[in-house]
């Protein structure tokens, strides 16, 4: 059997599992272990979760039954208002703040924040992170930054309204917006949530790159461990564009500066490009880990190798690459050199070639599986298709003659909550699912989770998919009152229907949080490997002792070894040595 050369770390590995005998606010409060700071991620990020859906379920009362408040009745976002539900101010506040809490504040710490955070340490076969305190302080920034950003609801002045990417001059003036002191706030909180982000960015490629186990070669990464890493980079080369960008606009909203007011020789385009050199690679942030748990998932449910593992890992470093250079086809309506135009819409166009790539190569690990039909394989295969139609959406947006007409309509909405919706969300339900046993030692009640993903699946589709139909009517998103435009005072009814679909997709999110919640306490024991999975999480108890492993593993195969010859059991942990290699038969002789 060869050897395997010992990382250099682990001449100083002085921490094996034990029990962890800290106080309660060292263990659960300011926890430098790597799990518990996951978990606290969790529960943050659902929070928020919950915050952004019930701001949704506002937008879409108030679009399901438009029109402006009658006099003599109290409105929403005002202590005393003529009537109705509520006025465009508040509106603009609610589309604001939805679309900036579902995307800093849920889906992103979910994405990243829980799952680079639990799994990475325990995937790669290391202790902990490499930066314990570090991680510490990256949670606790994120924390503060989300206080800020709901605090800006309490203000006298009310909270920001300039739209989630807070378009110059509207986010800068008071006179344009009306919401100065809320969007200081909104600004201030991105700026230290951007800290916050690297903080995790720095740890996690530290992490992977110097503390992976003896053995464990990159291309023996799992592919949750290599989506995280590649996130990790686009974060770390990604945040600081935005954040220097936040910056000058707090700049210009709290010390009278002028870089994107056009009266004191200020760009607002300026705003729009760096905005998009960040928010176009924040898409991937938010894509690209959930690539990952469902390969993992997929593989688990076919019982089969993932198909194409190489290229798999070369598709996702294609999609971060390419991430960098589309961001101009979210400004083909800024008056761009039309030569420019072209060269995004190629580039967007040529981005969807390794994407493709992965689509195939998780057909092509469902082909002839075994397949298993549990609650994370339901999502992971719903992830799939989902991903599919708002992929086949984005290749309309990338033309720039179609994305003309359909831009800033309810069709770019469908697209990116197909995306991100049914893409990031369905990862999320997958991976939580999935990864539930091992973070808290308890399974979820299969039942309920196969029910919660039928009226998911269901409400979802009744939901976004109509806002196609909508964009191509040429119905505008953030619009207040649709039906002051006589072009769209049809779609009324058809909105009502989006809306008490989306009523109905929100409250079938409360049959997943009773069953998460339940379960935390109340769920059946979970063995150390309930999924009979390869990767090294499975090897340690459920949940994991502080410090993780008794003494460091050793890894000799990859991470997606099922039905394997060498074992009885249709899958071969990465940590089982291989079995003794049989002396060959002695060649025949012919006369």
């Amino acid at each position: 059997m060869s050897t395997v050369a010992l990382p250099e770390y682990v001449h100083h590995y002085h921490d094996p599992a034990h029990a962890d005998d800290r106080s309660f606010v060292r263990k659960y409060i300011f926890s430098t272990d790597h799990k518990i700071i996951g978990i606290q991620f969790l529960f943050m990020s659902l929070t928020f979760l919950l915050i952004g859906g019930l701001l949704a379920m506002l937008i879409r009362w108030q679009l399901g039954w438009p029109g402006r408040p009658l006099p003599g009745g109290a409105v929403l976002g005002e202590t005393r208002m003529p009537g109705g539900i509520m006025l465009p101010e508040f509106y603009n506040s609610l589309m604001t703040m939805h679309g900036t809490i579902m995307i800093f504040f849920a889906v992103m710490p979910l994405l990243v924040g829980v799952f680079a955070n639990y799994l990475i340490p325990l995937q790669v076969g290391a202790p902990d992170m490499a930066f314990p305190r570090l991680n510490m302080a990256s949670f606790w920034l994120a924390v503060v930054s989300g206080i800020l950003m709901f605090a800006g609801f309490f203000v006298e002045a009310g909270h920001a309204a300039a739209g989630w990417t807070s378009y110059a001059p509207l986010s800068v003036v008071p006179e344009y917006s009306g919401v100065y002191n809320g969007q200081v706030l909104w600004t201030v909180s991105l700026i230290i949530l951007g800290f916050s982000s690297l903080a995790g960015a720095v740890n996690y490629i530290t992490t992977i790159i110097n503390m992976r186990a003896p053995g464990m070669t990159l291309l023996r990464l799992p592919l949750p461990t290599w989506a995280l890493f590649i996130t990790s980079i686009l974060i770390l080369l990604a945040i600081p564009v935005l954040t220097g960008a936040l910056i000058l606009l707090l700049f210009d909203q709290v010390l009278g500066t002028g870089f994107f007011i056009p009266e004191m020789g200020g760009e607002p385009l300026l705003w729009q490009h760096m905005f998009w050199y960040f928010g176009h690679p924040e898409v991937y942030i938010l894509i690209l880990p959930s690539f990952g748990f469902v390969s993992e998932i997929i593989a688990n449910g076919a019982r089969k190798p993932v198909f194409g593992y190489t290229a798999m890992v070369l598709a996702l470093a294609a999609i971060a690459f390419l991430g960098w250079i589309v961001w101009g086809h979210h400004m083909f309506q800024s008056g761009m050199n039309p030569m420019l135009g072209v060269g995004f819409m190629a580039t967007t166009m040529v981005i969807a070639v390794p994407t493709a790539i992965k689509v195939f190569n998780w057909i092509g690990t469902l082909w002839q599986g075994n397949l298993h039909f549990h609650s994370p394989m339901l999502y992971s295969l719903a992830f799939v298709s989902m991903f599919v139609i708002g992929g086949f959406s984005g290749v309309f947006l990338a033309s720039t003659p179609v994305d003309i007409p359909l831009h800033d309509t309810y069709f770019v909405v469908a697209h990116i909550h197909y995306v991100l919706f049914g893409g990031s969300l369905f990862g999320i339900f997958a991976a939580l699912t999935y990864w539930f046993p091992k973070m808290f030692g308890r399974t979820m009640n299969e039942r309920i989770n196969k029910i919660h993903f039928a009226l998911t699946f269901v409400f979802f589709n009744l939901t976004f998919f109509p806002m196609h139909e909508l964009g191509v009517n040429g119905m505008l998103r953030r619009v207040y009152d649709y039906t002051q435009y006589a072009l769209f005072q049809d779609l009324v009814d058809l909105n009502r229907f989006i809306s008490l679909s989306a009523f109905a997709l929100f409250a079938s999110q409360l049959i997943y949080a009773a069953n998460y919640i339940w379960s935390l306490g109340r769920g059946a024991r979970a063995s150390a490997n309930p999924w009979r999975a390869n990767s090294l999480e499975w090897t340690v108890p459920s949940p994991p002792p502080h410090g993780n492993f008794d003494s460091m593993p050793v890894v000799y195969r990859g991470p997606y070894e099922y039905s394997s010859p060498e074992s009885e059991e249709d899958y071969l942990p990465q940590d089982a040595p291989p079995a003794e290699a049989p002396r060959p038969e002695p060649a025949p002789t012919f006369a």
